[in-house]
């Protein structure tokens, strides 16, 4: 089948979106399709090849299709926006999985909206591409995250002044599905508006897309902010146990279902700096590495204030509600994020040692590569590993470490640890040199790297080595 189309978000949220059709692309042509996705969401990638180069450019609408910019607000680096939105994207509807599950079809890139905020509404090939890549890396690794069904150019050009890429791109657009796009800043749009009538309809439309099991909850609404602190907690960890940095992590960009999003300035670390920053517009570190876990607590006590009037009629008892909540965080976190290392250093059972193994593990590690680093361990269960010291300028701290780590290993340990640590995420340095090859026309080395981060725990050597001498420091851009 194609598109059979839904539209629950226009029927039950009204004030939530403006209808707005996508700009029509000129020329438009099919960069990539993800046909492995297509086929998992019952769609008949045929029928794409024939039409997606319309449909996912804005040339012409899947039948059914009733386009909308969806409202929302933010605090983006900590400062307050009422009035973000979907500035380049359209929400074409919703769809059904062979499952029964509801998936968004959102085109990104697709022109202005009445949100653009002067905006061009555009994107560039590249970080469409980028996206396609890293969230196709993300899917393999096991996180959730939204999906890039296809990538379409438009037969235009889009103009930008900064980033790697500069100049006359190749225009192009992102076809993304998703569990859904609600936002902490949905609620925020709402609730800076003093509508609780509405902040309620959007979490009980959350709760019945998203936990339908808490519907009929003691207190839906409490047992609701719960679910979303849990898998944020949990998604939070397992970037940091991959070496990923979002990047941007507004609460804009935070979603309700637990899924990654917004794939704009991000990148995963190679050598281990706690402070390590890619975004170019993160010029305080905000969303540095070893703060995404500080932030995840900040954007949810955000969710806390929007939904405030839900978890009490009287305010005062409604702040002692969510205080008690947000004080639990650190600890959740700690929790899902020490289940990740156990996993990555596959430790027998669970020992109350455990956490300060991980942590004299960061501290002996700073400085080496952070993907070779733990999937070399694999070589070291029964002895010394040449491969695995390499990776240290001093190797000291690590080699008092190594003792400490075997003794907490069980049976299989090896296995485990090769089951748990990619050998391939995708390398800044890989990245760069494909989305450069794909502006300049070449899209083979996009399609090799798509096929190595696809099969993460197959050794690929080329798309395993760090960054070479030389490439420097690096820098990744939003793409507006």
């Amino acid at each position: 089948m194609t598109f059979r189309f839904e539209h629950s978000w226009q029927a039950d949220l009204p004030g939530t979106f403006l209808p707005h059709q996508p700009d029509p692309a000129p020329a438009p042509a099919l960069a990539v399709l993800n046909e492995p996705l297509a086929e998992s969401l019952g769609l008949d990638p045929a029928a794409l090849r024939e039409h997606g180069a319309a449909w996912f450019s804005g040339a012409e609408l899947p039948p059914g299709a009733q386009p909308v910019a969806l409202a929302y607000a933010g605090h983006q680096f900590g400062g307050f926006s009422p009035s973000l939105g979907d500035g380049r994207a359209h929400l074409l509807g919703e769809f059904r999985g062979p499952d029964g599950r509801l998936w968004d079809l959102q085109l990104k890139g697709s022109g202005r909206t009445p949100f653009s905020r002067g905006a061009d509404g555009k994107a560039a090939l590249g970080p469409m591409l980028r996206e396609y890549l890293i969230s196709e890396a993300m899917a393999a690794l096991g996180v959730p995250t939204t999906r890039a069904l296809a990538v379409a150019t438009t037969g235009e050009k889009v103009f930008r002044d900064s980033g790697a890429q500069r100049g006359a791109l190749t225009g192009a657009v992102l076809a993304r599905v998703a569990a859904s796009h609600i936002r902490v800043g949905s609620f925020q749009f709402l609730s800076s508006r003093g509508e609780t009538d509405k902040v309620r309809a959007l979490a009980d439309y959350a709760i019945s897309r998203h936990y339908p099991d808490l519907t009929e909850a003691p207190e839906p609404y409490l047992a609701f902010f719960d679910a979303v602190a849990q898998r944020q907690a949990r998604l939070i960890a397992q970037w940091m146990g991959l070496g990923f940095i979002h990047g941007v992590m507004n609460t804009d960009n935070m979603a309700i279902s637990g899924e990654t999003i917004d794939y704009g300035p991000c990148a995963f670390m190679e050598s281990y700096a706690p402070g390590t920053v890619f975004s170019s517009i993160d010029r305080q570190g905000r969303y540095a590495y070893a703060n995404q876990p500080l932030i995840l607590g900040w954007n949810l006590a955000r969710l806390a204030e929007a939904i405030l009037p839900l978890l009490a009629a009287d305010q005062e008892q409604g702040v002692a509600i969510a205080n008690e909540r947000l004080s639990g965080i650190a600890g959740l976190y700690r929790r899902e994020w020490l289940a990740v290392m156990r996993e990555k250093l596959a430790l027998a059972g669970e020992d109350e040692g455990d956490g300060a193994l991980a942590d004299d593990l960061l501290a002996a590690m700073q400085g080496a590569d952070w993907t070779l680093t733990f999937r070399r361990l694999a070589g070291a269960v029964q002895g010394d590993h040449p491969p695995l010291r390499a990776l240290f300028q001093d190797f000291a701290a690590m080699e008092a470490w190594l003792p400490r780590w075997r003794a907490r290993l069980g049976p299989g340990a090896e296995e485990r640890l090769l089951a748990a640590n990619p050998a391939v995420i995708p390398r800044n340095h890989r990245v760069e040199e494909a989305l450069n090859a794909a502006e300049a026309g070449d899209m083979a080395p996009f399609l090799a790297a798509l096929e190595a981060v696809r099969d993460p725990f197959t050794p690929r050597e080329s798309f395993m080595l760090p960054a070479p001498t030389g490439f420097g420091g690096y820098v990744t851009y939003c793409g507006t």
